[in-house]
Order: structure tokens, then C-alpha cells, then sequence
């Protein structure tokens, strides 16, 4: 095969480079642009629909194309977030995938000058009737808790999703949200001719060469799997060292406090050639780096092995070589090795007249040139294609299998009990309190920090985070499952007192060389912009992981969604899912859905734990989602600032429908509800996000301000008793619900033999 080739270049794009270059490339350049022209590095085949969503609006500060998106909130005090995948290493090797997803999560936000507050963890397999399914769950789990409690972050939400078309290709999707003064924000960029570029952190290895630039360019090629077991691609997996970023961490921080940082970034996929070509493209300069100079853990390795690990722990910093002795002696105090790998040059002027600034690889700063390529070639112009696209010919027949069709209703106490999973086996193996800012952690609608930390100004605010996805909505509508799942986190968010601000997605697809996969994109894009737009956010960034397939088979569109949220004075938590005995209970919102069916069963849980896979989803009236949204947002807001309320519970309806929604709640307060009813058995399961579930002391006064504001409100019935009762069709007692969401999934990771 030729070497081209075997680095994933293609024909064509050989010819490109040899067209930038005007000759032919040696190997090294070769590697080089192999790894910086990948799906994961380039986004060759996303960048021309990622174009279409909306990035700017009031207080961002940083938008896509840096390592992470920057909000102001207020306060002199910004907020970096960021979400990204590390989907085929964690399938390969579960604890060190995950652990080295968090880390490089962790430098994307340290790297523009913001302490980590806190981790997310959207995390998809197979069914755990499988053992190799519950291997990757418990190996996941133990990476990310391993490295984020020992690095001294806390992880404090996320989601667990189980369906057959991740059998083979699991998901592990991590978001990460941090705080800085406004002041101290710092952007990836080389400038000044004569300045250091200085490699911090750890040594490097062969671990991650290739690594995600590879893998998350190519899809598993074994018919069960077994190829991500393949012990060839073992090494392309990152090994991380949690105590060594959290020395880096302490020691990038204090270097921009001080000001001996020009510009910083750190190294992740396809490693120094990513971090020393993006920092010299940003700045329009050149940059040469010395081979001889990097620090290594492994004897002779070739240049290209140096210039592509991703070994983890590390950064490049820019610095003058008057602050050198000063960044030198503050690495030594935290025991964090630096050293001096490359120094910025002029820009040359090429054959065509245009200002060029250019990466040169050496052996010794005045020694062989071993590679020469322009540094925009490698971070911005990769190829971009518009692939074919190509409607699924099968959808309209799986969108007129209508599950709410003739389908046998069953039991429907079997059927609410079987989709009550409380996912506290996963986090309580996480420190979800460190900083001690976590007002609302793991498991319920989002979670709310105190916008706190070492460094930052003193404020009263807060900011929620959620993540969201949902995978059956998106198989049978891409566009306006994305929109619904936009509105089911702002929906989260309210539920916290928090307005949403900004939007950060990853997006999780198949094969892009399928047209069907590359309709599924654009179609996910246009529904998530046509959202954005509608509900006012901007997108601040993002992650694309393509190539989710194995043995031919494309995993279901899954786009993740963060939503960050801001809550101006957060001094009291937010009421929560504990109603009292003798509370009214009120469903906030319309009641039935828009377009499709009035309750539809399609996408839902209901269906799908059935084996029915078909039907519609329903639209997303904007309008009178953010009503409901805002209203909501504003009567949790009073209580986090402190003021009186006669609204004691407060809970989005999502996943499960109104049944799990009220289940839920009775379960969290050892209270039973009598719904006054009927209730039919579509209008218990269906799914659609707009609706809330809350609980008031005053049901005059809260139906009151509802009609005021004009939303929608029905009473569902008075919380109290031990059981949770909907006529004619539910009626449980609070023990068992309990029982079976305590167990569920322990026992479905931990079957007795």
C-alpha cells in the first residue's frame, strides 16, 4: 500500500499537497498533513454544514475554532465550556479512553486561562444483557471517576443511554465548564518573531500515536466487535496522568495570572503538529521546532512519532525569551517539566506573492530541515467536501409504523416500572462536591454550581449545565429531533431557575462516505440552527465524531447537547423534586403535542423498550415553548434569590413521559400522588419537551400567575398517601416504585449467576 494511503490520505489529496508544496512530500510531511487532514482533526466532511448554525449573540467572547467557547456572565467573570468525544479509544480500552477523554477535555478549558469548575459524562452502549456491555460500562465509569476525583474536579451530570446500535461502537461524549476573570482570557496564538514555544507537562511517548486522528477516522471493521479489541490498536490509546494536570493545571494558571504567557494551547489530537501549526496559522507566523528538544519517555523515537503522539498532559506555551527564566522557575516549583521546543519566525513570501508563515521541522534549532510546510496548509486548509447526501429510502416506512397504531396497551404499571432507572450506581462513583460550589448534582433535570473559585471576583451568581440527546427522536426525524432536544435542556434548565445562554454540541454520527449518514448530519445541523435561532442562542463550539460504525452498521444520529445557563442571584437551591404531603399538583405547558399525533409514542422509551421503532415525533412550537420555559425559569429564579414562593417542586417532563416524570417525584419524597384522571395510556408515555410537572402550597395563586402569563395549567391531583395512582390505569405503591428505581440498573450491571 503506499505510505499516503496507509496514513489515510487519499489520491486526491496527495495531489493537493504536492500542489502547496510544488514537489513531492517526504514521509514526515506526509505524516504530518495525515493526521492534520483527518475527519477528526480537519472536519472535512462537517465544516461546509457546520457553517449554517448560528455563533454569535450577546456576551460571547469566544466562539468555534478555539479550544473552547467563552460567555461573559457578568460580574467581570467569564465562563469557558466545551464538549468532546473519545468515542473509539474508550471501545478499545474503556478506563484509559475515558480517563484521557476527561484530561483532554480539562486542558481545553484551562488553556483559555479558566480553572475546570466541573465534568459532564453523556455515556451510550449496548443492552447490558451482554457481558462485554457491562465490561465497557464499568471500565468508563472507573476512568472518568479515576482521573476527575484525582485531578480535583468534580463530575456532577451527564446521561446513560443502553441501545443495540451502540453494541459496538459506545459513546463517550465529555463536557467540561470553567471560570475566569474577563481579564485573564488568552487565545492560541503564536506572535512575536523570536518568541519560545515551550512544551509543558509530561514526557513523550509512542501511547497515542495516531490516536484519535486515526481512529475517529475509521470505523471498526470486526462483525461483533471484536476488531476494537484488536491489540494492534491498543498503543493509538492515550495513557493519562491525572496528578500531572493537575500540576499543569496549577501552573498554566499561575503563568497567565503573572502575564508570562503570550499564547497558550494545548496538545490533543495529532499532538505538537496540531498545537505548533494552529498557533502559527492563528498568528500568521511562522514557527520552527526542534525534535531534539522534546523530552522523551521511550528511545528512538523517529521525528514523526515525536510530532504525532498525543500523550497526554501536555501544552505549548508562548512566552519572550526575557520571561523564559521566570516560566522555567515557576514549572520547577509546581514539578512540571518545560522545555524549549520551537521559536517563532517571519512569514515568507511565496512564489505567488502571499505572506506565508511556515512549520519547519529540525533536527537541532540550527540544524537538518526535516520537513517544510506552510502552517495554514496543515491547521485550515485541509480538503472540504460536500459528500453525497442521501434521505434513508427506508424512512417513510419506519415513520408509518405508528407505535400509537394498534398496538396492545399491556400492563401499564409493568410499563412505568419498567422504565424507572435511577443512575446513581454511576454517580455516586464520582465526587460531584469538590470545591464544595454544587448547589444540584447528578440525576436530576441540570446541574447548578455557584459561579466560585479560587481567583475569581466575588458574585452572587450561578450557572447550570445540562446535557442532552436523544437518539430514537433523531433516527426518525434528525431535524426536529435536534430541536426538541435543544428545548428539552432549556426545558432542564428552567427547571433550576437558570435562562439558557449558549449552546455546545458533539455530534455523533456514522459513516460519512454513506449518503445516508451525511443527510442525517445536515438535516441534525439546519434543525439545530433553525432552534438556536428560534429560542435565541448562539453556538460556541463544538465536536464532530464521524466513522461510529461497525461491521458496516451506523450508529443512530446522536447529537449531544450542552446548554449552559446563568442564574442571577443563587444565595437559596432551587425547590427540587420533593413535593410535600397536601401539595396541589400541576402540569404546567400544553398538553399535547404539536403536529404528528397529539401524545405520540414514536421515539419514545415506551415504544422502543417494545421493539417498535417507528412513528413521528412531534414539532417544537417555539413560541409557546420558551412562554412556558421563561415562566418557569422566573418562579424557580425568586427562590434561588431568595424570596418566598408558594411553589415547593419543580420537574421537567422528559424520558418516560408524564408517568416517570410523577413516579420520579414521588420516589424522591416518599409521597404518593391521586391523580384526579382519566389518563389514557398514550398521554402517560408520550414524549415532548415544553411540559413541566410542579408542586405548589397555593394552587389559586399559582394558577393565577400561569393565566397571567399565558400558560397553560391543569391540576393532576394532591400529593400525599403511599401510593402514585393515575385512573384508570396506574396504581403503585411508593415502596415498589422505589425498589425497582434503586435496582434497576445494579442488578442489570451485576446479574446473580
Amino acid at each position: 500500500m503506499p505510505l499516503h494511503r496507509a496514513l489515510g490520505l487519499s489520491d486526491s489529496e496527495l495531489d493537493l499537497i504536492k500542489g502547496v508544496l510544488g514537489r513531492e512530500p517526504n514521509p514526515l510531511e506526509l505524516a504530518l498533513y495525515g493526521v492534520m487532514w483527518s475527519e477528526h482533526c480537519s472536519y472535512k466532511s462537517s465544516r461546509i454544514h457546520l457553517r449554517r448554525l448560528p455563533t454569535e449573540g450577546p456576551g460571547v467572547l469566544v466562539g468555534p475554532g478555539e479550544n473552547a467557547g467563552v460567555m461573559d456572565a457578568g460580574d467581570n467573570i467569564a465562563v469557558a465550556i466545551r464538549i468532546e468525544s473519545h468515542n473509539h479509544p474508550s471501545a478499545i480500552e474503556p478506563y484509559q479512553g475515558a480517563a484521557t477523554g476527561v484530561g483532554g477535555i480539562l486542558r481545553d478549558i484551562f488553556t483559555m486561562g479558566a480553572r475546570p469548575l466541573a465534568v459532564m459524562d453523556p455515556l451510550f452502549f449496548g443492552e447490558l444483557s451482554d457481558a462485554r456491555q457491562r465490561w465497557l460500562v464499568e471500565g468508563v465509569v472507573s476512568g472518568i471517576s479515576g482521573y476527575g476525583n484525582s485531578v480535583g474536579v468534580p463530575t456532577i451530570g451527564g446521561e446513560l443511554t443502553f441501545d443495540d446500535c451502540y453494541a459496538s461502537n459506545p459513546l463517550v461524549n465529555v463536557l467540561c465548564v470553567g471560570a475566569l476573570p474577563v481579564q485573564r482570557l488568552v487565545l492560541g496564538i503564536a506572535s512575536g518573531v523570536g518568541n519560545l514555544a515551550v512544551l509543558l507537562g509530561s514526557s513523550t511517548g509512542r501511547d497515542g500515536i495516531g490516536g484519535v486522528s486515526v481512529l475517529a477516522s475509521a470505523g471498526f471493521s470486526g462483525e461483533d466487535g471484536a476488531a476494537s479489541l484488536d491489540d494492534a490498536k491498543r498503543p493509538s490509546v492515550q495513557v493519562g496522568d491525572p496528578y500531572e494536570e493537575k500540576r499543569l493545571i496549577e501552573a498554566c494558571l499561575e503563568m497567565l495570572d503573572r502575564g508570562l504567557v503570550v499564547g497558550i494551547q494545548d496538545l490533543g489530537g495529532a499532538g505538537l503538529v496540531c498545537a505548533t501549526s494552529e498557533t502559527a496559522a492563528r498568528g500568521g507566523v511562522g514557527m520552527d521546532v526542534d525534535v531534539s528538544a522534546v523530552a522523551l519517555r521511550e528511545a528512538g523515537m523517529a521525528p514523526y512519532e515525536i510530532m504525532t503522539s498525543e500523550s497526554q498532559e501536555r501544552m505549548l506555551a508562548i512566552v519572550t525569551p526575557e520571561g523564559w527564566p521566570a516560566v522555567k522557575a515557576l514549572c520547577d516549583k509546581w514539578e512540571v517539566r518545560a522545555s524549549v521546543v520551537g521559536r517563532v519566525t517571519d512569514p515568507e513570501t511565496n512564489a505567488h506573492g502571499e505572506s506565508v508563515g511556515m512549520l519547519r521541522i529540525r533536527d537541532g534549532f540550527d540544524g537538518e530541515i526535516l520537513a517544510s510546510v506552510p502552517a495554514a496548509s496543515l491547521a485550515d486548509d485541509a480538503p472540504l467536501y460536500d459528500r453525497e447526501k442521501r434521505r434513508p429510502a427506508d424512512l417513510d416506512f419506519i415513520n408509518s409504523d405508528d407505535p400509537t397504531v394498534n398496538e396492545p396497551v399491556g400492563s401499564p404499571n409493568d410499563d412505568l416500572l419498567a422504565l424507572l432507572v435511577d443512575p446513581a450506581w454511576v454517580y455516586d462513583q464520582y465526587d460531584s462536591q469538590l470545591f464544595l460550589n454544587t448547589v444540584v448534582g447528578p440525576g436530576h433535570d441540570a446541574a447548578l454550581l455557584r459561579l466560585a473559585g479560587p481567583g475569581l471576583p466575588a458574585s452572587e451568581r450561578g450557572i447550570a449545565i445540562t446535557t442532552d440527546s436523544n437518539p430514537r427522536w433523531c433516527a426518525l426525524d434528525p431535524r426536529a429531533g435536534t430541536a426538541l432536544t435543544l428545548a428539552e435542556g432549556v426545558a432542564n434548565l428552567a427547571c433550576v431557575g437558570a435562562t439558557a445562554i449558549a449552546v455546545v454540541n458533539c455530534l455523533n454520527f456514522g459513516n460519512p462516505e454513506h449518503p445516508e449518514v451525511m443527510w442525517q448530519l445536515s438535516e441534525t445541523i439546519d434543525g439545530l440552527g433553525d432552534a438556536c435561532r428560534a429560542l435565541g442562542l448562539p453556538v460556541i463550539g463544538g465536536n464532530v465524531s464521524l466513522y461510529n460504525e461497525s461491521a458496516g452498521r451506523d450508529i443512530d444520529p446522536t447529537p449531544v447537547l450542552g446548554v449552559l445557563g446563568l442564574v442571577e442571584k443563587l444565595i437559596s437551591p432551587p425547590p427540587g423534586w420533593q413535593w410535600r404531603s397536601g401539595d396541589s399538583v400541576v402540569l404546567l405547558g400544553t398538553r399535547e403535542a404539536v403536529g404528528a399525533q397529539p401524545f405520540p409514542l414514536g421515539g419514545t422509551q415506551w415504544a422502543t423498550r417494545r421493539g417498535r421503532r417507528g412513528g413521528l415525533v412531534a414539532g417544537l412550537d417555539a413560541a409557546d415553548f420558551s412562554r412556558t420555559a421563561h415562566w418557569v425559569t422566573s418562579e424557580v429564579a425568586q427562590i434561588c434569590a431568595g424570596e418566598e414562593s408558594d411553589l415547593t417542586a419543580v420537574h421537567d417532563v422528559g424520558s418516560g413521559g408524564l408517568a416517570a416524570a410523577i413516579a420520579e417525584m414521588a420516589s424522591e419524597s416518599g409521597i404518593g400522588l391521586e391523580s384526579s384522571g382519566p389518563f389514557s395510556h398514550l398521554e402517560l408515555f408520550s414524549e415532548f419537551p415544553g411540559r413541566f410537572v410542579v408542586a405548589t402550597s397555593n394552587v389559586d395563586a399559582l394558577l393565577a400567575r400561569a393565566r397571567n402569563a399565558n400558560v397553560a395549567a391543569v391540576v393532576l391531583g394532591v400529593a400525599g398517601g403511599e401510593r402514585v395512582t393515575f385512573a384508570p390505569l396506574i396504581d403503585l405503591e411508593i415502596d415498589v416504585i422505589r425498589s425497582r428505581r434503586s435496582r434497576a440498573l445494579d442488578e442489570s450491571l451485576h446479574p446473580v449467576a
